[in-house]
């Protein structure tokens, strides 16, 4: 796989607005917000789509879920969602797998 913007930010290469950073995931802010708070969970494995994870990788996509129930407990959520685009008909324009967590704060 290819260098992404995703992998650059993770070797700080490119700086984000980091929430969040573990040893398996960095989360951060989207620069271009869909929502009141949109957040990004990218892996550090380089898996380019969902498609792409392999049996061994379960363990991590249950890490960024739990991630995400984690931040938007923490960030008073109403409501949220998450969303993966697939491949580029199906919207994604990064090859390195990410979560789209969008939220809506309580007021």
């Amino acid at each position: 796989m290819s260098e992404t913007i995703f992998t650059k930010i993770i070797k700080r290469e490119i700086p984000a607005n980091i929430v969040h950073e573990d040893d398996q995931i960095i989360v951060f802010h989207d620069i271009n917000p869909r929502a009141p708070v949109h957040l990004l969970l990218v892996p550090k494995k380089p898996i380019p789509t969902l498609a792409d994870v392999a049996e061994e990788d379960l363990h991590l996509i249950t890490h960024i879920h739990r991630e995400a129930q984690r931040l938007a407990k923490e960030l008073n959520f109403e409501g949220w969602r998450m969303l993966i685009n697939v491949g580029e008909k199906g919207g994604q324009e990064v090859f390195h797998l990410h979560y789209h967590l969008l939220g809506w704060p309580r007021e």
